[in-house]
């Protein structure tokens, strides 16, 4: 078994370069020569304030680098992928803060045995050379219900400590103000994570392995195991089950949390999973948090401390006073902080109500016409063609799309078959044509529907009761046919249902100029250019539609929706001729 391949430039640059792309892409960040550590480019701003240290191993981007900046961090120090930074590189940082002018140095270390014995020895050392300096060791980790001795490990709560601090240093105050402040929010935090996956190192194999369907519960930031595995389950069902073990009075490591307590939520993406899993997570978690009367006051959601690749979602609860919101809602620069809203989430109205609408036009009662009957017997004409066309359709979508052009043509067919029975086709054809878009718009789905409905919508408006001639007909012809090719993008030639309608419109044109005798002449030459546009298209390289991503070798059936269109053509046709001798 290989080690998973990554996109990286080899296994020994990865951390350097990383933090060098971090620091190139932000104009407030700044590298500490010779160290793995990330400064603020300001650092003057500092002067007679708190500064903010923080870090650990990398491979939790964007933590802890991407939370420098005013209002949040001071510097941040990188060890290698999941390592303990070593002392000498933190001890650095802290007296780059100090020759900055800072009047003292917080320390916010996760707890892990090799950063606190890091952090802790470049404290002592920085101690010696007279910097006041203080450490906040944050352990929320909700997952064992009787630690051991090294405790609850550090997780994504950490940057809500970043975050807290971060504010009381920029309002300037004291060093043992902040650490009494975030320590006293600490005793209302807590995290648990969740895993469908497991990351691994860049050079190195997985750091466990998990059977497809299973998830751990529990597991760290760095791999490491979790309290217990079960089947993947529903999302609503995972968040349950992670807050029902987060706040379980049995546990001594369970956050306490009754009705009427108010929350910030972070639902932290592990790695892997996409945006829209973390927004179905982030919905289940207010849900299930409101469902047991809790106020979801502020909710983040994004990745901010990851596990390189891990497939997996940490959830992280914070107990919130008003002040500790308004330490949260304050402004930061820092890159990798999300521009939140400082509105409660519950409570908040946030259902925008739709302009009222007028009926759709399938909806309104209409009076009928001496058109009426013809144009109802076109109508079934032209539904039973396409509904005999259902399988031919679809064998020749097959060939070069998701084989399904014969089922959308059906649907509108059966629609407007549907429609016909219960309503009375109106006089006025520019009304039947609205009628008909907003049916196949309802009904055919796919980029079919939106094309029909858009040709019948721009054709509806040339054609009236008053003016219901040939000529009106290929007018209302011609500007359905240009709202296609506006809107579609195709043109005669690209392979579509433009190259049967096209060459029909230009002969239908003719109408315009031609005696009443000589109609049905040009009615039947435009359904014979239709047949011969749609057959013309096997030998054309689709160029838009989804049969453009198809190698054209593979593609040598007619385009389906030349075909249909066509096959309507003709049943129009059709029924003209076996109308009143027309």
């Amino acid at each position: 078994m290989e080690p998973k391949k990554k996109l990286i430039n080899s296994v020994d640059s990865c951390v350097d370069e990383a933090i060098w792309g971090l620091v190139r892409a932000s104009g407030g960040l700044s590298l500490l020569k010779g160290h793995r550590v990330v400064l603020r480019s300001d650092l003057d701003k500092l002067r007679g304030r708190v500064a903010l240290l923080s870090g650990g191993g990398s491979g939790h981007e964007p933590a802890h680098g991407g939370y420098l900046g005013a209002g949040m961090l001071s510097a941040a120090v990188a060890g290698g992928v999941f390592a303990s930074p070593p002392p000498a590189s933190i001890l650095a940082a802290i007296l780059s803060l100090h020759a900055a002018g800072a009047s003292g140095v917080l320390l916010i270390v996760k707890n892990y045995t090799g950063d606190r014995l890091n952090f802790g020895l470049a404290a002592e050392q920085a101690r010696r050379r007279g910097v006041a300096v203080d450490t906040v060791t944050v352990a929320e980790d909700c997952a064992f219900d009787r630690p051991g001795k090294a405790g609850r490990r550090g997780l994504c709560g950490t940057i809500f400590v970043h975050k807290l601090a971060g504010a009381l240093a920029e309002e300037g105050s004291s060093l043992a103000r902040i650490v009494s402040t975030v320590t006293e929010v600490l005793q209302g935090v807590g995290t648990l994570g969740v895993s469908l996956s497991p990351c691994s190192v860049p050079g190195s194999l997985p750091s466990f392995e998990l059977p497809p369907g299973v998830m751990e519960l529990g597991l760290g930031i760095h791999g490491e195991p979790g309290i217990k595995r079960s089947k993947v389950v529903s999302a609503d069902e995972v968040v349950k089950t992670m807050i029902d073990h987060m706040t379980n009075p049995g546990s001594q490591s369970h956050l306490p949390l009754k009705p009427g307590d108010a929350v910030v939520v972070c639902v932290n993406n592990l790695g892997a999973l996409s945006c829209l899993e973390m927004a179905v997570v982030t919905r289940a978690a207010i849900v299930c948090l409101e469902g047991r009367g809790v106020v979801v006051a502020r909710v983040m959601s994004g990745s901010f401390m990851t596990s390189l690749e891990m497939a997996g979602v940490s959830l992280s609860l914070m107990r919130a006073d008003q002040e500790t919101l308004r330490l949260f809602d304050a402004k930061t620069s820092a890159p990798a902080w999300p521009n939140l809203s400082s509105a409660c989430v519950s409570g908040r109205n946030y259902v925008t109500e739709p302009q009222a609408a007028s009926g759709r036009p399938q909806d309104d009662a209409h009076s009928d016409g001496p058109l009426s009957p013809v144009m109802r017997a076109a109508l079934e004409r032209v539904c039973s063609a396409l509904l005999e066309k259902q399988d031919e359709l679809n064998a020749l979508d097959r060939a070069a799309g998701d084989g399904d052009c014969g089922n959308t043509h059906a649907q509108a067919a059966g629609a407007i078959r549907e429609w016909l029975q219960h309503h009375v086709v109106p006089g006025c054809p520019g009304r039947l044509l609205s009628v008909l878009a907003g049916l196949v718009q309802d009904k055919m789905g796919g980029s079919s529907g939106a094309l029909y409905s858009l040709f019948l919508t721009a054709a509806a408006g040339h054609v009236t009761e008053e003016q219901s001639n040939a000529a009106a007909w290929a007018t209302a012809m011609h500007a359905g046919t240009q709202a296609m090719r506006r809107y579609g993008g195709a043109d005669p030639g690209d392979r579509t249902m433009l190259d049967a309608l096209c060459p029909a419109v230009d002969e239908l044109m003719k109408l315009t100029t031609a005696p009443p005798g000589g109609q049905i002449a040009v009615l039947r030459a435009a359904v014979q250019k239709a047949a011969a546009g749609a057959e013309s298209t096997r030998d054309l390289a689709a160029r838009a539609g989804r049969a453009s991503y198809i190698a054209a070798e593979r593609v040598t059936l007619p385009d389906p929706g030349a075909v249909a269109v066509a096959s309507v053509l003709r049943a129009v046709l059709e029924s003209l001729e076996g109308g009143a001798g027309e």
